[in-house]
């Protein structure tokens, strides 16, 4: 999938999870929506997507992906 597709998609998830006002519960949001709803493959390439700069994530996809479960190589 294309990684600014991935972007978007998880945007849209922080968009929604922004309007939370308990900041931790926001990024857990985010963090489990991804966690729960997105295939391996997915998850690993918006992880690259953001360690090769994450050029446009939502501040909350960020601090999101830092609690993933990392994804199996």
């Amino acid at each position: 999938m294309n990684p600014e597709h991935l972007a978007e998609m998880a945007n849209n998830i922080a968009a929604f999870f922004s309007a939370e006002p308990d900041h931790a519960v926001a990024v857990e949001g985010v963090a489990n929506h991804i966690q729960k709803f997105w295939e391996p493959r997915m998850r690993k390439q918006i992880l690259a997507y953001r360690d090769a700069g994450g050029a446009h994530l939502h501040p909350l996809v960020t601090e999101a992906l830092n609690k993933l479960v990392p994804v199996a190589a």
